[in-house]
């Protein structure tokens, strides 16, 4: 049964994890596996100071709850992710059988649902997984946003110091 308090609740801790990853200067998405309404798993984007392309929040939080629970199956276990997972995020969600993903903003160049992914590739899994979209998407979108501006800002100033040389 989805209760919107807990779920708000839940992904609160998850931008918690996306603003630690923003402190590291890596893409500001966070994560938490629920099973049986206690967060048992949390993760956040880590690709950059692990060297691991793999290393997105939800993989991270993933593993961490295999390892919790001693086992890859994750049944009846939720995953609260900040940006909408991407192919590589729902497959392991898929293969660790997770029962309902819970995101806040959409990502319209990788999200898995936002690019169309979603239509043409779930009818290969016979998992499906419920989902849950625009769980505090401003707060999600807003670091987010913030992130990359001053990643633009950073290049423009580096450039302009370049050009008046």
């Amino acid at each position: 049964m989805v209760n919107i308090d807990s779920d708000m609740s839940f992904m609160r801790v998850a931008l918690d994890k996306a603003a630690l990853a923003y402190r590291n200067d890596e893409v500001p998405v966070g994560a938490v596996v629920v099973y049986d309404n206690r967060i048992i798993a949390e993760g956040f984007n880590s690709v950059i100071g692990l060297s691991d392309p793999t290393a997105h929040a939800e993989i991270i939080a993933l593993k961490k709850a295999g390892e919790k629970l001693g086992n890859y199956r994750l049944l009846d276990a939720e995953l609260f992710v900040t940006l909408e997972p991407c192919l590589m995020c729902y497959s392991a969600m898929v293969h660790a059988r997770i029962k309902r993903v819970i995101y806040g903003a959409a990502d319209k160049k990788t999200g898995y649902y936002s690019t169309g992914s979603f239509d043409l590739i779930s009818s290969i899994y016979n998992h499906k997984i419920e989902r849950v979209s625009g769980i505090l998407e401003t707060e999600s979108s807003d670091l987010l946003k913030k992130f990359f501006k001053e990643r633009r800002d950073a290049g423009a100033a580096e450039r302009g110091g370049l050009e008046n040389r």
